[in-house]
């Protein structure tokens, strides 16, 4: 049984450690994706402008007129000292076609003393790659690998889903061979004696020999580095599955084995991308109605952002204080789901209330990314991310000296016998 869970894991290990090392590596650097952005683009990001802030929904309707191509869908009503407004828009049907418009961006970014447009930008774009694009091209890449859209359907990302989802069970198995083989003893005596040599020999399993060859050493790291933090590759990895394959495959799991409340959104059929629906009314009425909502409930916090879910005509509003925004700690912020054809009151969302099926799912984000221990957890995810890709480059090292020592075994020998090469490949620790 463990020559098979041995081949299952090298297999499996293999067919995703380019993956994961693509993964690993991106997700240690967008942990920090708000503040390497504004390192690289101050000009967009930053303002110096003196004055009383206009209202973000009024430039959002002038940046509308501006651009008649694209529609606002997401944008955050309070203005954060020494920033900008930061608007993300939409493509809008083009009536000659009923195809979408190609305006050639998606985020536009205005001053918002004097409502002067300070530059836009396509996020995720795949190329040319230069300051502007640069967190966004690897935050894309770090959950759809670029591939492209195809019949409303996201490839790369279900493909990533996928992945997380073997190496979500590859950690069960990895796990299971870091455990020493059980020798076999005929008296009581020796069974304790043999049950003491079993938790020392595994006890061995979590350090890392310094001094016993490059082979050893990386062996080393792959085991001990994976059994130290096992529970954070498991937690990774089950998060990644649970975020991409979401409404595919972890929404419909997770209703079918407990009581999880879906959202107005998840309520929906989605009538994609291609076929956007129109809202019945403006910003201004459904951040008014949504303010009615958070009212009844006494809310305090304000409206601080509102988005626009085009796919299935809803309105969601979140509540928050202008420093309560992007990479705030724990599962996120209030909301209220308003229809936008009737604007009928829909539902809301409250962090850390529900079922316990429901703040399980509001955890998953908030555990891949970090940000539910707030910047300790972010710092976390960054180590964990060089973690993920070492242990794939060191698991490829392991796969390929085995293989060049099986080969080495069974090519014709000359000038030493084949039971001299087995020893000095077992001497440097080849199984």
């Amino acid at each position: 049984m463990r020559a098979l869970f041995i081949l299952i894991h090298r297999y499996l290990g293999l067919g995703i450690a380019l993956f994961l090392i693509v993964t690993g590596l991106t997700g240690a650097i967008i942990s920090w994706d708000h503040e390497l952005d504004e390192l690289l683009n101050p000009h967009l990001l930053e303002t110096t402008s003196v004055g009383t802030p206009q209202s973000a929904t009024a430039l959002a309707h002038h940046l509308e007129q501006q651009f008649p191509q694209v529609k606002v869908t997401y944008y955050e009503t309070a203005s954060e000292p020494g920033h900008s407004y930061y608007y993300w828009v939409e493509p809008r049907v083009n009536p000659d076609n009923g195809e979408l418009y190609e305006p050639g961006f998606n985020q536009v970014y205005v001053d918002p003393v004097s409502g002067e447009v300070l530059g836009k930008r396509e996020w995720g774009a795949v190329w040319p790659i230069n300051s502007e694009n640069f967190v966004s091209f690897l935050y894309k890449l770090h959950f759809s690998l670029h591939i492209p859209e195809f019949k409303d359907i996201h490839w790369g990302v279900l493909l990533l889903g996928v992945i997380a989802l073997i190496w979500t069970i590859d950690c069960f198995i990895g796990f299971y061979l870091t455990l020493p083989r059980r020798r076999q003893k005929r008296s009581a005596n020796h069974l304790s004696k043999a049950n003491k040599s079993y938790w020392q020999r595994w006890m061995a399993a979590w350090k890392i020999r310094r001094n016993a060859g490059s082979y050893k050493l990386n062996f080393d790291l792959h085991r001990a580095f994976g059994l130290w933090t096992w529970v954070l590759l498991f937690v990774i990895a089950f998060t990644g599955f649970s975020l991409n394959l979401y409404r595919e495959v972890f929404f419909p799991l997770m209703s079918m084995v407990s009581d999880v409340s879906p959202t107005p959104i998840d309520s929906r059929t989605s009538s994609g991308h291609h076929h956007p629906i129109q809202p019945n009314f403006s910003f201004e009425k459904a951040i008014a109605l949504g303010a009615e909502q958070a009212q009844q409930r006494n809310w305090q916090d304000p409206v601080g952002s509102l988005w626009y879910a085009r796919e299935f005509g809803v309105y969601r509003l979140e509540f928050f204080d202008v420093d309560e925004g992007h990479g705030a700690g724990g599962v996120g912020h209030k909301a209220v789901y308003i229809d936008a054809k009737t604007g009928d009151y829909l539902g809301d969302w409250q962090p850390w209330e529900g079922t316990a099926a429901d703040l399980f799912v509001q955890a998953q984000f908030p555990l891949h990314s970090g940000r539910i221990l707030g910047l300790p957890g972010r710092i976390l995810i960054s180590v964990m991310g060089v973690v993920v890709a070492m242990l794939s480059v060191t698991g490829i090292i392991i796969w390929w000296r085995k293989r060049r020592a099986r080969a080495a075994v069974q090519k014709p020998q000359t000038k030493r016998t084949q039971n001299e090469v087995l020893l000095e490949y077992a001497n440097n620790g080849v199984d």
